[in-house]
């Protein structure tokens, strides 16, 4: 797992469960990025600036199905 900024990278996708804001009108969201076939770009979708997240894609599929 690494953290570096790369704002540069196309197709990032904001979670479908994401809305136009919560109750307090933040955005709390990820933009995810998995067009590269062995890693998985996660970053916050308000502060698209921000350092990325990095991991392998087997432990990004461990997480989701974790969360399902």
């Amino acid at each position: 797992m690494s953290m570096h900024s790369e704002q540069h990278i196309p197709d990032w996708r904001k979670s479908s469960y994401s809305s136009a804001g919560d109750e307090d009108g933040s955005d709390n969201c990820l933009e995810v990025n998995d067009t590269h076939p062995t890693r998985i770009r996660v970053r916050d979708s308000k502060l698209t600036h921000s350092p990325v997240l990095t991991v392998p894609s087997s432990s990004w599929s461990a997480f989701v199905a974790l969360l399902r």
